[in-house]
């Protein structure tokens, strides 16, 4: 069981005020805080453990390998990988996509191969999708949500076919909240010799995730949504793919030996991480695993289901409300409008930020999603280990205050 009020001392600004107002931080979706162990261990890292990695022979780079190297059997362990050697750093997401797009995909597909992606997904795992379209003319096929806002992993099975290639889905959705069913999928995927590739960058937070249960090729998450720092993530790739993957990126590190008519490559995973990595945000990435664990997942997966079923029953009740995503698998991410348009998205937030309450606003890089569901923008509410009830009450006061401002 989560001690509340242990974990939220554990996370320095949620004791700030916001507009004489104690912060109520409600856009963990978009980033989520940093508990003071990983604020220590980056400061510690500048302070006293700086330097570059990997081949020097002093002190102080010997430590900072130590140090970053450590981080790829944390992040091993807490995807349940089979080797730290299938755990590739990136930047983030976004990173880990493309690079599964440039260094995979577009040495693999050809004109008229398929991928499979849903209405529901991340730009970022849309976006380079459609670069390979522009360039090798792959073709995209789109699955679309129920009504109810849930993605049926058997509306994403039953539209694999022949020329289907890669199947690329997010594990939940960053606007629906929606928790798919991936390894259901995966599983089919692989029995039809197509890669699988989950978008985890939600899910990282809330769900205990084992990649060799859920059976796919390749999976991505960022660290700033696990409450450490930007600029630090990782890309599980299995070991099987890597023979049939190239460099996405040249330079340092990635390199066996270069002359000045051939080049021969490192081998995987540094193979995929050219220049200097993010040293210090991956240490910070490090810190931010092991709070996780201290805290327990299973813990906090039970602490905020709970969360969110009163969050979703607090939503429902408010007449004035049309909440986006209602499934049964729907995690702590809450998208709302105002019926009939009476106040913008951005107009909420603005208000709500007025009572000390942040959300975010906008199509939360899921143009194609808020397209299907005839939607500009919505204000999303996004939970986290440190959200309480109070939180949700103080957020349904101030969106009743914007009510009666139009009132």
């Amino acid at each position: 069981m989560i001690d509340i009020i242990s974990v939220k001392q554990e996370f320095p600004i949620l004791n700030t005020n916001v507009r004489d107002e104690k912060l109520c931080y409600l856009d963990n979706g978009a980033s989520a805080q940093k508990p003071r162990v990983v604020i220590d261990a980056i400061t510690k890292a500048y302070e006293l453990e700086y330097s570059n990695v990997h081949r020097g022979l002093h002190y102080l780079s010997n430590l900072a390998t130590e140090k970053f190297e450590a981080v790829r059997g944390k992040v091993k362990e807490f995807l349940s990988a089979r080797s730290s050697d299938e755990i590739i750093f990136t930047s983030g997401a976004t990173e880990g996509l493309n690079l599964i797009a440039y260094s995979w995909a577009e040495n693999n597909l050809v004109k008229g191969d398929k991928v499979i992606l849903s209405l529901a997904e991340h730009h970022s795992n849309i976006v380079p999708w459609h670069l390979l379209r522009e360039r090798i003319g792959i073709e995209l096929k789109w699955i679309e949500p129920r009504a109810d806002g849930s993605l049926l992993a058997e509306d994403i099975i039953d539209a694999m076919d022949d020329e289907t290639k890669v199947i690329a889905i997010t594990h939940m959705s960053n606007v629906l909240g929606s928790i798919v069913d991936v390894k259901k999928i995966c599983e089919e995927a692989l029995s039809k010799g197509i890669i699988s590739v989950i978008d985890g960058s939600q899910a990282i937070v809330h769900l205990p995730v084992n990649v060799q249960d859920i059976g796919c090729d390749f999976y991505v998450f960022t660290g700033h949504k696990l409450y450490g720092p930007s600029g630090s993530g990782a890309l599980y790739a299995r070991r099987e793919r890597f023979e049939e993957m190239k460099p996405f990126m040249g330079g340092g590190s990635m390199i066996n030996h270069v002359g000045t008519q051939s080049v021969s490559y490192n081998i995987p995973p540094y193979k995929f991480e050219a220049g200097t990595p993010a040293i210090v945000s991956i240490i910070g990435l490090g810190a931010a695993i092991d709070f996780v664990e201290m805290i327990g997942r299973k813990h906090i997966y039970e602490y905020e289901n709970k969360l969110v079923e009163y969050t979703k029953a607090r939503f429902l009740d408010l007449d004035f409300l049309a909440l986006q995503g209602t499934s049964e698998t729907k995690g702590g991410i809450f998208s709302f409008t105002i019926f009939e348009n009476k106040l913008h998205p951005h107009d909420i937030a603005t208000i709500v930020d007025q009572k000390g309450v942040a959300v975010r606003a906008g199509h939360h890089c899921a143009q194609p999603l808020l397209d299907h569901l005839g939607l500009s923008a919505t204000c999303r509410a996004s939970l986290a280990m440190y959200n309480t009830e109070n939180d949700i009450d103080r957020l349904i006061d101030a969106l009743k205050f914007c009510m009666k401002l139009v009132s």
